[in-house]
């Protein structure tokens, strides 16, 4: 039977050094995770000989072949792993784990039997470093682009307390509710924007196909066209001429060269700054802030997480970097061991009321209740916002649309009669 060498921590976490014999790696694993001890690495002595003779020394002994964990998890059939494959794998492994089942036996079920071709990949790859001994979190946190550092501390606060399925409750019900919030913003602009396209294709049918034909008809009936009619006209041809093409292609260059900047940690910051400034847009990026802010951080605190750890995980997941670069400064404050509410309003990015809240739950210890609180407030004020944000850019974009096809209208008729009329007194 092989013997492989080990290294690894028990539960003092003294480390420990010897030699085991097993019927395979996966084994020695098992057999080490049930006596409590923490895996760093396992070494194979003695192996088949195609392993043994893969690489040779010049005393002509076999070179020992290492077999650390963890291997590559499998393919997807289709596309990559994203977070979008995060909220479906939990509340599947909750719906599982509160049947009776354990995390890795409900992993393995799902490995096998779940048949979205990117869930059972993800699946089969956690369930992979399940059974080689690690954790369900550390098996998640081989999967960084599907799971945040705050899930699988999250996860990993949960399995040390015993309280798993509380915690995958909590992290699911924090998820969804940032999910819908996006599912609101994308739904808010959906009608500006088809409004938008809707209008952007009037005008190129207009300047395109219709006026081309109307001065092609009103120069062959002769008479003098109306200056509203002659705007309308140029414009067609500055806009269809090589300066027109040449204004729209710098235009399209100007904002692409805008986007890249914006990529940047200088022209992040700048377009940041400025955002805050705009009305409407402004208040809007504000209640962001305090929503993820309260959201994350009651979530945090609530399953166990430390207050240091979580203000730095809270801190990732402010977008605006002006607000985040504050919120930096008032963790720090925080950790010299000045209050929260404090730290914050000096910072001057939160509303008053949101610090008067929070400094009531310091006081009275119910620190995450107040949070909560908070949390649900602006999710509704955000709401009545976007609400907001549809009505004002719908209307704008109809009354823009409204009145360039007026203009057009009255540019078409106000030709028609003009010629008209030259037609009656000339006869």
């Amino acid at each position: 039977m092989p013997r492989f060498a080990y290294s690894a921590r028990d539960a003092a976490g003294n480390p420990v050094s010897a030699e085991l014999e097993a019927p395979g790696r996966k084994d020695v694993l098992r057999i080490l995770a049930a006596r409590g001890l923490r895996v760093s690495s396992v070494t194979e002595l003695t192996g088949p000989a195609p392993a043994r003779t893969a690489a040779r020394s010049g005393a002509g002994k076999p070179a020992a072949r290492s077999t650390a964990v963890p291997a590559a998890a499998p393919r997807p059939a289709r596309g990559a792993l994203s977070r979008r494959e995060c909220l479906p794998f939990l509340e599947a492994l909750h719906d599982l784990a509160t049947s009776g089942l354990s995390a890795g036996e409900a992993v393995r079920l799902l490995s096998v039997r779940i048949k979205e071709p990117r869930l059972r990949a993800l699946s089969a790859g956690i369930w992979e470093r399940i059974s080689e001994g690690a954790p369900l979190s550390r098996a998640m946190a081989a999967f960084p682009a599907v799971f945040e550092t705050s899930v699988t501390n999250l996860i990993q606060a949960g399995e040390a307390t015993g309280s798993l399925n509380d915690t995958l409750a909590r992290l699911i019900s924090h998820l969804t509710e940032q999910r819908e919030l996006r599912r609101q913003l994308v739904a808010a602009l959906a009608y500006p924007v088809f409004m938008v396209a809707v209008a952007f294709g009037v005008i190129i049918f207009f300047l395109v196909f219709l006026l081309p034909r109307l001065k092609t008809l009103l120069t062959s009936l002769g008479g003098k066209m109306p200056f509203s009619t002659q705007l309308l006209i140029s414009f067609s041809e500055f806009a269809l001429s090589f300066w027109g093409l040449a204004l729209i292609v710098a235009a399209f260059v100007g904002f692409s060269s805008f986007v890249g900047w914006r990529q940047t940690a200088a022209g992040r910051i700048a377009t940041d700054a400025w955002l805050l400034r705009v009305p409407l847009v402004g208040p809007f990026i504000v209640s962001q802030t305090v929503l993820a802010f309260a959201q994350t951080l009651s979530v945090l605190l609530e399953n166990g997480i430390t207050a240091a750890e979580a203000l730095r995980m809270t801190e990732k997941q402010i977008d605006n970097t002006v607000h985040r670069e504050a919120f930096n400064v008032a963790t720090a404050r925080v950790l010299e061991g000045e209050a929260l509410s404090v730290a914050l309003g000096r910072t001057g990015c939160f509303p008053d009321l949101v610090l008067d809240r929070l400094s009531v739950g310091e006081n009275t210890g119910n620190v995450v209740p107040s949070l909560k609180q908070i949390a649900a407030a602006y999710q509704r004020q955000i709401s009545a916002q976007l609400n907001l944000f549809t009505k004002v850019i719908a209307s704008g974009v109809l009354m823009g649309v409204f009145f360039f096809v007026g203009f057009i209208a009255f540019a078409i008729v106000s030709a028609v009669f003009q010629v008209s009329a030259s037609f009656r007194v000339g006869g």
